[in-house]
């Protein structure tokens, strides 16, 4: 993408979405953390809920800046060799993370009873769906809808997969966790131990069916990209957000009444009502940004946003190696160095519940810290 068709909102946008995928995933405890960084238990949602697809809506506008302006310009085959490659890598970063330390222990005791066989047994129990797989597929799916669909047609696509999905979990089984096709699709898929835990169910926030509506937020994004990219006036494009996202939340509530909204399941209302909101923060830093030339407070954010991939694998692999690490306390009992860093240096002054919020806080400034220097330095790992 060229810098002159690079909207610096939608970076900012972006930034600010990897930075609250960070906070509400590295709190000081999980066990002290206030409700709206938590997501909903099942029915419902929370801004936590509205992250992942912010970042999946992201997605889909900045496709339309990079995918679509090279369709007809550059061979089908070009376009599908950077797509697959890009999808391979992201789908492999997010197996990584779930391998992560591979069975490797951290501690002399468990180097005493190490053995390879400890790493094969940790790899055929790896999680195989997740955040980047997640994101790997629906940017694949959606790329080769956007090469091969007209514009007229994505939307039909997009209407029909919603329309199949809800028919589908309506006609085979229900919405609770124990009794829903997705669930009955994951089991026939992969063994209990490949998958994620909800409430002591083996049941996967990122499986295979779900990922169907999660195409179709992405497709939201491609949507409002290809709006952005009209001739018309900031103004009008600024108005446009709002009313799309307005509207997807009134039909995202509607919907609710018949099929209740739903993270986990990534339920249709969940789609509209999320993807509404995403048009209308975006609305707030395009007017912001684009219309009124106010930047200099998103600068941080943009920063943030300009290795958001990276970031988000480095934190990752960094807080799982420091709640490995392990310390040994005066009293003789045994903490990690994630819980110990949080108890002694934050719960002392702040307390339990704002000292993990500080925590999470406090590990967003250090890797905007690390972000930085590579900005200045012009470092940006693309993928």
């Amino acid at each position: 993408m060229k810098s002159t068709n690079r909207l610096l909102s939608l970076d900012a946008f972006r930034g600010m979405t990897i930075a609250a995928m960070i906070l509400v995933n590295t709190p000081g405890s999980w066990g002290h953390v206030y409700a709206p960084l938590r997501h909903a238990d099942w029915h419902g949602w929370t801004p936590t809920d509205l992250i992942f697809p912010f970042f999946l809506f992201i997605v889909g506008v900045a496709m339309t800046f990079s995918i679509q302006t090279r369709i007809g310009v550059d061979f089908k085959s070009d376009i599908y060799k950077k797509v697959i490659k890009r999808s391979v890598i992201l789908f492999l970063l997010g197996l990584l993370l779930n391998f992560y330390p591979f069975g490797i222990p951290f501690t002399s005791d468990g180097w005493s009873n190490f053995s390879f066989s400890s790493i094969i047994d940790t790899f055929m129990d790896i999680r195989i769906m997740g955040v980047l797989q997640r994101i790997s597929l629906c940017y694949l799916i959606s790329s080769v809808m956007i090469i091969y669909l007209t514009r007229r047609l994505q939307y039909y696509a997009a209407f029909g997969l919603l329309a199949i999905y809800a028919t589908a979990m309506l006609l085979y089984g229900n919405f609770t966790l124990e009794d829903n096709l997705a669930r009955t699709i994951d089991l026939a898929i992969f063994s209990p131990s490949n998958m994620y835990t909800v409430q002591g169910l083996p049941f996967d926030p990122e499986g295979v069916l779900s990922t169907i509506p999660a195409v179709v937020t992405t497709l939201s994004g491609v949507f409002v990209g290809n709006m952005l990219r009209r001739h018309l006036s900031p103004r009008e494009k600024a108005i446009q957000l709002i009313i799309w996202g307005l509207s997807g939340i009134l039909l995202g509530n509607a919907l609710n009444i018949m099929i209740p909204i739903n993270k986990q399941l990534w339920t249709p209302s969940y789609v509209f009502l999320t993807s509404g909101w995403a048009c209308l923060i975006l609305s707030i830093f395009y007017w912001l940004m684009e219309i009124k030339n106010i930047k200099s407070w998103a600068k941080p954010f943009i920063v943030f946003g300009s290795n958001s991939i990276i970031v988000f694998v480095a934190s990752g692999i960094v807080v799982k190696t420091i709640q490995k690490i392990e310390v040994h306390l005066n009293d003789g009992s045994i903490t990690s160095l994630y819980n110990w860093i949080y108890k002694y240096l934050f719960v002392s002054w702040a307390g339990d519940l704002n000292g993990s919020l500080f925590f999470a806080i406090t590990w967003i400034l250090l890797w905007l810290g690390v972000l930085w220097i590579l900005y200045i330095r012009k470092i940006f790992i693309k993928i």
